[in-house]
């Protein structure tokens, strides 16, 4: 798979502040976290990038992960947008924005980073 989106499910073993860049701070509590992506080519490489430890400060997630770590990954094709399935994140109970417009200056959504306390897509979002 080329190219597509992806589900980065996180877990933050500790709350703590991050500073996103220069999106702010943002007060991340302990949990789980599910970020939603796209990759318009080389979707396998940039899954991997993500998984890296040492890298630069690219994309906002990589902020979140100099201090979590992505306990699963989810592969979509093109079937469905990026933005749908946000969506679906995002009408899970207990989904909760921590960081508004984390992760989606290059759309109209209010976040593609939403909180959760247990991993919500253990039930995939599909």
């Amino acid at each position: 798979m080329n190219s597509g989106f992806y589900q980065l499910v996180i877990l933050l073993p500790e709350g703590r502040v991050i500073r996103v860049g220069r999106h702010g701070r943002f007060l991340f509590p302990m949990g789980h976290y599910v970020y939603t992506g796209s990759a318009k080519r080389g979707l396998e490489s940039r899954v991997a990038r993500h998984l890296e430890r040492k890298k630069k400060m690219r994309w906002h997630v990589d902020y979140l992960l100099r201090y979590a770590r992505v306990v699963e990954v989810k592969r979509y094709s093109r079937a469905v947008s990026e933005c749908e399935l946000n969506r679906r994140v995002e009408e899970l109970p207990g989904s909760t924005v921590v960081a508004p417009r984390f992760g989606s200056s290059d759309c109209g959504c209010s976040t593609h980073l939403f909180y959760f306390e247990r991993n919500p897509l253990r039930n995939s979002v599909e």
